[in-house]
């Protein structure tokens, strides 16, 4: 039953021999006494090790041929990649160049790019002004809640509405009691929202319109609180103008801590030069980012977007920031040409990313890295908390999911079981288009993760030898 292992055995010493008979040019290598070999020199009790992972290698091949060659595909056998390395090893290509629509996949790039340009402790500030300085706990005038860009501005209320719980979030309520404790009580004239540090571009043109009535994101702008969302409950509404609910949002928090505002709600910019107030910050970007990847974020990604923009391009708008995430891809060593991107989020049907850009994106992280920390994990939580349940994968896939109509996508990791913590770690990833049911793309990752969370399939390693 063994034989068919000879012609590999025998390459494999071959190549062991000659290295060990190669004696440097002009050295006379020492003299060893004879030892009698405790096995046979053809014995393939001397590489064990190598052919059980040769054969654990064409095995993982052979399992994800046939998952790619699933007639249930239909057109996404021709349209769709994969790859695999293994502790930093490509074991596996498939069109791994070949250009896909990545959906949500995109937002690893996204992600990169922010931790990169932007600095992963860096925090977005919202701020409190005034026209002048705040005498006797009276604001003269109107109050500015100025937008810094953080798209995790939000009440306790609506982050509790969300099914993954615990929710990363900028307290309102906080920046009110700041407010508070600054001695304001009364604002004579209106609490105003200011949202010019961005473009007022809420949804991209060609985004299909679904994604807007189906709240797959927020309408865009600098001052967002609650994603922009003026009702959640049992739908989610958006605001028509994002900046004057803001503001409306804490007008209510400030009138529940006692502060009397005068004017209401409402918007503009604020006047140069006005005291500060109050402010309060965002989570750190590497903590933004993982709140990202994690529940595939769309707002937050097509915010940061026009921050980067903002910051390195002149222009706070969402090209200008994908100029700069194509350059922070380049620079990170990736094949930036592999790369074709319509907005932040993937939202966009015009994207473009190769799996070998992708699964190259996450090896250069690490499995440890800040865009690493940031993946659902299989039957736990973000995207990945009711998927995989009873799998193979579940509790060690890590991943960034993505899914559109006929487009699925999966990159990440796959960790040895708890029992092994020295085992082989698995990054890899996948795309697919143009295949038909939802359904289908679901099936063909949990396949694909079945194939990966099974490596190494081999023979045990004494078995090898006879």
């Amino acid at each position: 039953m063994r034989r068919w292992w000879l012609p590999a055995i025998l390459a494999l010493l071959s190549v062991s021999a000659g290295a060990v008979a190669a004696v440097e040019p002009g050295v006379v290598a020492p003299a060893v006494p004879a030892v009698p070999p405790k096995s046979p020199v053809l014995s393939p009790r001397r590489v064990p090790v190598t052919l059980a992972g040769a054969i654990a290698d064409a095995n993982l091949r052979a399992a994800l041929d046939r998952v790619l060659a699933d007639p249930a595909l239909g057109d996404a056998r021709r349209r769709s990649c994969l790859v695999v390395a293994v502790d930093g090893r490509r074991v596996y290509e498939a069109r791994p160049d070949e250009r896909l629509i990545p959906a949500s996949n995109l937002k690893l790039l996204t992600g990169l790019a922010a931790l990169q340009k932007l600095g992963a402790e860096t925090r977005l500030t919202t701020e409190v002004r005034a026209a002048r300085p705040v005498e006797g706990g009276v604001v003269d005038g109107d109050l500015w809640l100025v937008g810094g860009g953080d798209p995790l501005l939000a009440t306790a209320d609506y982050a509790a509405s969300f099914a993954n719980q615990p929710q990363l979030f900028t307290p309102l309520e906080a920046l009110a009691d700041r407010i508070k404790a600054a001695g304001v009580t009364t604002v004579t004239g209106a609490v105003r929202g200011d949202e010019s540090r961005y473009d007022r571009v809420r949804y991209l043109p060609t985004w299909k319109p679904g994604y807007i009535t189906d709240a797959e994101s927020g309408p865009q702008s600098a001052l967002i609180v609650n994603d922009g969302f003026s009702r959640y409950r049992p739908r989610r509404v958006a605001a028509a103008a994002p900046a004057t609910w803001a503001a409306q949002v804490l007008v209510g928090l400030l009138e529940a801590r006692g502060v009397t505002v005068g004017g209401g709600a409402g918007e503009g910019t604020a006047p140069a030069g006005g005291p500060v107030v109050a402010r309060i910050e965002s989570p750190t970007m590497r903590e933004m980012v993982a709140q990202m990847l994690r529940e595939s974020d769309n707002l937050t990604a097509e915010l940061l977007v026009k921050e980067l923009g903002r910051r390195f391009a002149g222009e706070a708008s969402t090209e200008a920031g994908l100029r700069v995430v194509r350059d922070a891809v380049a620079a990170a060593g990736l094949p930036a040409g592999h790369l074709a991107a319509g907005d932040g989020s993937g939202l966009d049907r015009s994207g473009r990313a190769s799996c070998s850009l992708l699964v190259q994106t996450i090896l250069r992280d690490g499995p440890t890295g800040a865009l690493t920390a940031g993946l659902a994990v299989a039957s736990e939580d973000g995207t990945l908390a009711r998927r995989f349940t009873g799998h193979p994968a579940a509790g060690r896939l890590r991943a960034k999911t993505g899914s559109l109509n006929s487009v699925t996508g999966l990159t990440g990791w796959v960790n040895p079981p708890a029992e092994q913590p020295d085992g082989p770690r698995l990054a890899f990833a996948l795309l697919a288009n143009d295949f038909g049911r939802d359904a289908v793309g679901f099936g063909l990752q949990e396949s694909v993760a079945r194939a990966l969370a099974r490596y190494p399939d081999a023979p045990p390693i004494n078995d090898l030898a006879p």
